[in-house]
């Protein structure tokens, strides 16, 4: 992020929509994360759970997250409800400037003003992938794994 940056979520409208489109992580990466546009049809067909931003530095596009909310979880039969972070896209000429964090800590602060204590993320194994990343920002694996992704959980409280 550059300094005196004003740095904001924005919902998707149709002033934006082709921004958030033109989001492209690293072809090393595209096996870890769908693309936006599947990702809008996902929020689409979801409109109580999914939660889609544009990542905004001033006037530039730099990433895309869809949070989840409230969704039933299925484990071993059961079923819980969770919130978490569903995607993030950071552009890839963008990646390594703190927007992930931005949008992992926005996540954050969402679920936390509706009174969760968790926040859940799912992500493919792999040397490209963004495993570390979420280690690193505090995550911890929870031992589940979901369609062959690792399952993630942020303690909140």
């Amino acid at each position: 992020m550059t300094k005196n940056t004003t740095l904001r979520l924005e919902e998707i409208t149709p002033k934006n929509l082709d921004a958030a489109l033109g989001i492209r992580v690293r072809p090393d990466q595209e096996f870890a994360v769908a693309p936006v546009v599947k990702s809008l049809a996902e929020a689409y067909v979801h409109p109580g759970s999914a939660w889609p931003r544009l990542i905004v530095d001033g006037d530039r596009a730099v990433g895309f997250l869809m949070a989840f909310l409230d969704i039933d979880w299925h484990e071993d039969g059961g079923s819980v409800v969770r919130s978490g972070l569903w995607r993030l896209n950071i552009a890839a000429e963008e990646q390594g400037r703190g927007y992930g964090r931005f949008a992992v800590e926005s996540v954050a602060a969402l679920i936390r003003a509706r009174g969760g204590k968790e926040l859940h993320v799912t992500w493919h194994p792999g040397e490209t992938g963004p495993e570390r990343f979420y280690l690193g920002l505090g995550f911890r694996r929870n031992g589940e794994v979901v369609e062959g992704e690792t399952v993630g959980v942020l303690d909140l409280t």
